[in-house]
Parts: C-alpha cells; sequence; structure tokens
C-alpha cells in the first residue's frame, strides 16, 4: 500500500483555527491497493480508514516499551562484563595466591585472603584508582556478595562431610571439647570488652562505648570455622583426635558466638527479648536434633542406593547430586531463619553425610575443588574491598592494632591450651589445639561487618580486625608443622603418622 500525504497536517489547521480542521484532509492523497486506484472521495471499506491509524498509535505506544526493554538489556549485558571481568581476575590472582602461599609453607587460604587484601583499596585502589573504580566499582556489588554466601554454605558442607567426629565417642575427647569451647570464648570474650570499652572514645567516639566494646568482644571471640576446616585438612588431620576435637570445639564456639552476636545486636537496637532469644536457641536445637535423628537416616538410607555407583565410578550421579544440593539450601535456608546465618545449614548437612565415605570422595573430586577454586576467593575479595590499611596513618592507631592481635592471641591461645591441659592432654598437643582455635578470619569478617554495617565499629577498628584476622590465620600452618614434627621426633614416627 503507498500513501502521499497533504502537507498541511491537521494539528497545523488546529493552530490556525480553520473549520475544517476536525476533518482530514484528503484533496492531495491517493490510496493505491494493487492495480485499483480509488479516489480519497470515495467511500472507503470497512475498517479501512482505522487500520494505518490503529497501527501507527500501537507503534507509538510500543516503541517506548521497546526502548525500555532494549536499553534493559543493554544495562544488563554491561553489569554481566563487569561481573565476569572481576570474576576472571579473582580466579586467577586467587590461584596465583595460593600456590604463592603454598610455595612457603602456608594454607592456600592465606594466599586468597591477602590477594583479596590487595585487591582493595589498600593496594590496588591505592596505585590505581581509575581502574580500581572501573573493575570493582562501576557494577552492585549485590551479585558478587550472593556468590560469596552462597561459595561459604557449600564449603561449609565439605567441611562437615570432612570430618570423622568418631573420635568424640571417647568421654574424654568429649570433655575436652566442651572444655576448649567454653575457654575459648570466655577468656577472649573478657579480653575483649576491656579492650573494646578502653578503645570506643579513642577509635569509635561516635559509637556508645558499651556497644562497641561488646561488638569487639564478640569478634575476638569467634574462631574461623571454615578457614580451620581448611586448614585441618591440608595438614591432613581431619580424622586426628585433635584435629577432630578442634573442629568440633569451633563449632560450639561459632553457635554460641552467633546467639552472642544476635543478642548483642537486639541489646544495640533496643529491641531485646528473652522469650525470643530464648526461643531461638531452642530452635536451632531442635533442627539439629530433628537433622541428626530424622533426616541423616532417610538420607544415608538414600546416598546408600548409589553407593555401588560411586564406587566404581567414583562420580556423582546428576539427580543425586541435585537432590543434595537442594537439601544443602534448605538446611541453609532453616538456619538462616533460626537467626544463626545460613552457613551452618550448610555444615549440618555436612555431617548428616559425612559417614558416606563414597559420596564423600566423590563430591570432593569434583564439586570440592570447584567449591575452593571459584567461590571461596569471592568472599576474600569482596571483604578486601571494604578494608582500607591506609586509613592506619599514625603510629599510635598502629599500636591499638598490635595490642588488638595479641589481646585476641592470647584469649583464643591461652583459653584452649588452659583447658586442654586440664583435661589430661600433654603441653604439646595443648599447643597445637591453642594454634588451632585462634585462627579466625571468614567469622571473624562476618562480625565486624555486622558491628560496621550498625555504625558501632569505626572503619579504623574494622580495619584492626582484619589484619588481626590474617595473622592469626597466618600463624597456625609453620607452629603446627612445627608440632607435629616434634611429636614424631619424639615418638620415632614420620610426620603422617604423628598426625
Amino acid at each position: 500500500m503507498r500513501a502521499t500525504f497533504s502537507t498541511h497536517s491537521r494539528s497545523a489547521r488546529a493552530s490556525r483555527g480553520s473549520p475544517r480542521a476536525a476533518r482530514p484532509s484528503c484533496s492531495t492523497r491517493t490510496i493505491r491497493s494493487g492495480s485499483r486506484t480509488r479516489r480519497p472521495d470515495t467511500p472507503a471499506r470497512p475498517g479501512g480508514s482505522i487500520v494505518l491509524p490503529t497501527v501507527q498509535a500501537a507503534a507509538s505506544q510500543i516503541a517506548p516499551v521497546a526502548h525500555v526493554a532494549q536499553t534493559g538489556v543493554h544495562q544488563t549485558e554491561a553489569i554481566l562484563f563487569l561481573i565476569l571481568l572481576q570474576l576472571t581476575i579473582i580466579v586467577l590472582a586467587g590461584r596465583a595466591g595460593s600456590l604463592a602461599a603454598q610455595r612457603i609453607g602456608q594454607s592456600a587460604a592465606v594466599g586468597e585472603i591477602v590477594v583479596g587484601l590487595l585487591l582493595g583499596p589498600s593496594l590496588f585502589g591505592a596505585l590505581a584508582p581509575h581502574a580500581f573504580d572501573f573493575v570493582f566499582r562501576s557494577a552492585p556489588p549485590g551479585p558478587m556478595q550472593i556468590l560469596s554466601q552462597i561459595g561459604l554454605i557449600l564449603l561449609m558442607f565439605q567441611i562437615g562431610l570432612e570430618f570423622d567426629f568418631g573420635h568424640l565417642g571417647s568421654a574424654r575427647n568429649r570433655t575436652t571439647t566442651v572444655a576448649v569451647a567454653i575457654a575459648c570464648i570466655a577468656l577472649p570474650f573478657a579480653l575483649g570488652l576491656g579492650l573494646g570499652y578502653a578503645s570506643a572514645p579513642i577509635l569509635s567516639p561516635s559509637a556508645p562505648p558499651l556497644a562497641a566494646a561488646l561488638f569487639v568482644a564478640v569478634a575476638l571471640s569467634i574462631t574461623a570455622l571454615p578457614i580451620l576446616g581448611r586448614i585441618l585438612i591440608e595438614l591432613d588431620m581431619t580424622r586426628h583426635p585433635l584435629g577432630v576435637i578442634a573442629i568440633s570445639a569451633a563449632a560450639i564456639n561459632d553457635v554460641v558466638g552467633w546467639l552472642l552476636l544476635a543478642l548483642v545486636t537486639t541489646l544495640v537496637s533496643a529491641a531485646f527479648e528473652w522469650r525470643a532469644f530464648v526461643l531461638r536457641i531452642a530452635g536451632v536445637i531442635a533442627f539439629a536434633l530433628v537433622s541428626l535423628i530424622v533426616i541423616r537416616p532417610l538420607f544415608r538410607r538414600y546416598v546408600g542406593r548409589h553407593a555401588p555407583d560411586l564406587e566404581r565410578t567414583g562420580q556423582l550421579d546428576p539427580t543425586l547430586l541435585g537432590v543434595v544440593l537442594a537439601a544443602i539450601f534448605v538446611s541453609a535456608m532453616a538456619t538462616y531463619a533460626l537467626g544463626i546465618f545460613a552457613i551452618f545449614g550448610g555444615f549440618l548437612m555436612g555431617v548428616v553425610l559425612h559417614q558416606e565415605r563414597a559420596f564423600v570422595e566423590a563430591w570432593r573430586a569434583s564439586v570440592g575443588r570447584f567449591v575452593l577454586v571459584f567461590f571461596l576467593p569471592i568472599f576474600f575479595t569482596y571483604t578486601g574491598l571494604r578494608t582500607n590499611v591506609g586509613g592506619l596513618d599514625s603510629a599510635a592507631l598502629w599500636g591499638w592494632c598490635a595490642l588488638t592481635i595479641a589481646l585476641a592471641t592470647i584469649g583464643k591461645y591461652g583459653g584452649a591450651w588452659l583447658a586442654a591441659r586440664a583435661c589430661g592432654f600433654d603441653a604439646n598437643a595443648s599447643h597445637i589445639l591453642g594454634v588451632l582455635m585462634n585462627t579466625r578470619a571468614l567469622m571473624e569478617l562476618i562480625v565486624i561487618n555486622v558491628g560496621y554495617d550498625l555504625g558501632v565499629i569505626s572503619p579504623n577498628v574494622f580495619t584492626m580486625l582484619v589484619i588481626m584476622a590474617i595473622a592469626t590465620t597466618i600463624v597456625p600452618m609453620p607452629l603446627i608443622r612445627h608440632a607435629l614434627a616434634r611429636a614424631a621426633r619424639r615418638h620415632g614416627k614420620t610426620m603422617r603418622e604423628a598426625r
């Protein structure tokens, strides 16, 4: 269909006040359809005069929507490009850091933590601020934060799988676990409370002193369960009695620590209710019992059906993997709803399945490696983006930082050492437990992020606690290797036998 229109538009006639403005002008319009020609004053076929204006009106309505959709697609692609750029840098830098750390006898996690710090404003942002802003500030932080939390949930599941809790069948080991857990909360909490209260007027003057002191106390009381588990895996201590005692005490420590964090948070926000707090504790205990008494037999029976295939192929069946992943996420949602963070749901699900050794080996060989290489470095980098070591620009601030590290170490190491000695362990074994329980990092970082977001921890205190977390994560590997070697020499065993 071809159409030519008069140069006088309807709006033009209306603007001159012409009485013909309401009637469309067709004096010079000719409409051809196929081989037939129709004069403008010839009556149109029914609906013929409506089709073109209707299409034009519809197009005018669709065009803005299409433009918005196209713009949304472009924005999504731009964000995706930046996220992929971040992931590329994080994964490659994380692997480089972990390899470098292992070459000098450290845990791979230490290298990844340091790399995450270096990718933040402390180094990358200071040396190349424009490049840093483009890479890490151009995209919203939400996607990376969610990826890091999913990775932590899967890592906690893997840690739960790795440990043989049969060692806790010994009454001595059970007693030691509880004693170490209590001592490693009480002593560092008391020291942190004093440190936080004394430093609050100087380091966090805008925060209430008691609130700042309570958050510092909780931060010093936490043990990094995921990093401790990874260190024990790398040291091949997952089935050693000391390793099981340490991870079990750390699990108790962190559950109590999260309850303390919830208590402190509600006290700070003036919304604390004893009834709600007691119900939260009861809910956590009830969920753990249901998981171990009801869910565990069901899953062991289900996984047991796949055991022959797992032992023969060493690979996870897609259906089995899908069911287990769904169970991990449901467990994580349950613990989140109970108020103790989703990552504990992953750990509890790992405990449920830890006796299925064929499944554990297949998970470790496939999904486990992906979790360690991809997900974990994301969390360290995300935390590094919030840390600026350059903010500690005076000797006094560095003095407070050194005091924080010293008191944190005395509290954790001293508490574990005293508890182990009281339970009959020798000095070397007590030393190993003290060093292991002094490992922080992940959980520490989560706690101080909560305090920072609530405004009760200043940026400088945040940075000090991050440095303390890194320092207490670097120390364990060389000290434990030395202690294991000393025990091996004393008993005439190889290091592996000593473990």
